[in-house]
């Protein structure tokens, strides 16, 4: 596995886990305030007590992008500092041993419960996305492929976002092998990898197909985006000098084939026009991309 990306997501995955350790501690000490009647720490009570306790730091602090920009740490913000709003109200009417009312403690509740599922949720994630990694490359590996593309494609459905897949495949790959080694050919492998999965969005997913072969879904893309998404990486690519080893310096060329995540059809009939434009672009010379049209439509 690529150890740059392996590496970014354990680190992830241990703040996460160092932010709900964190949490739980803060939870233990204001349910015994509560429970003893202890006078409560002022920051607990304070209007910027999302921001002040351990969690809140590290929410506010430099948070590696990948966890900024998931959805669900988005959301935990909200449910974050509600939780702490109804919290300081509770540790006030509790010192002053007034009576708390049941909807005001379900409402604590309830806002803490939707944090710590938002918490755990991503987490679960950020595993499953590390041990479905694709070893060599570091792009997603081919066994949850299906099962994120039918997500997608359920949204499309709905019309909640278009879609787009592009099939790729480096072109003349068996000649690296033949010439340099397999050993070469991983190396290109990883560098084409890397190359786009550093140049790709942060929502859209590259899959490792199958050899020299890789899936990208990018979502909320019309073909016309999508086709110039991948003309960037394809001329980028082309461009890009890859260190084979023994000093063997490579370049590379891909052909690229777009399809849209259509709604009227299957996802494995997406991935399958994404693929015919691919080796439609093969055989119009390599190093191109194309459209999916239906003159490419292979006969059974």
């Amino acid at each position: 596995m690529d150890n740059a990306r392996q590496s970014e997501m354990l680190e992830i995955i241990k703040q996460l886990d160092l932010a709900i350790a964190s949490h739980t501690e803060w939870f233990d000490a204001i349910t015994r305030t509560m429970v003893c009647h202890l006078p409560y720490s002022k920051n607990d009570v304070a209007e910027d007590a999302h921001r002040l306790c351990r969690l809140g730091q590290w929410y506010y602090s430099t948070v590696p992008d990948k966890l900024r920009q998931h959805p669900g740490f988005i959301a935990m913000e909200e449910d974050h500092k509600s939780m702490h709003r109804l919290a300081a109200d509770l540790l006030v009417k509790t010192e002053a041993c007034h009576p708390v009312p049941a909807e005001e403690y379900d409402a604590f509740a309830a806002a803490l419960g939707r944090m710590r599922l938002e918490m755990a949720t991503i987490k679960r994630e950020l595993e499953s996305e590390l041990y479905n990694l694709d070893g060599l490359t570091g792009a997603y590996s081919r066994i949850g492929m299906l099962t994120r593309l039918r997500e997608q494609h359920e949204l499309v459905r709905r019309n909640v976002q278009p879609s787009c897949v592009s099939m790729m495949d480096i072109d003349c790959f068996k000649t690296v092998n033949d010439t340099y080694g397999h050993a070469s050919g991983d190396k290109v492998l990883s560098a084409v990898a890397r190359f786009m999965l550093e140049h790709i969005r942060p929502y859209d997913k590259l899959f490792r197909y199958g050899g020299e072969e890789f899936l990208l879904c990018m979502q909320n893309t019309d073909v016309k985006t999508a086709y110039e998404v991948v003309e960037r990486l394809r001329i980028g690519l082309a461009a890009l000098p890859i260190d084979a080893g023994n000093g063997v310096e490579l370049h590379i060329a891909m052909s690229f084939g777009v399809a849209q995540l259509a709604a009227d059809i299957s996802v494995e009939r997406s991935i399958e026009e994404a693929d015919q434009a691919m080796y439609a672009a093969k055989r119009a010379g390599r190093n191109t991309t194309l459209i999916w049209e239906p003159s490419m439509a292979v006969s059974p």
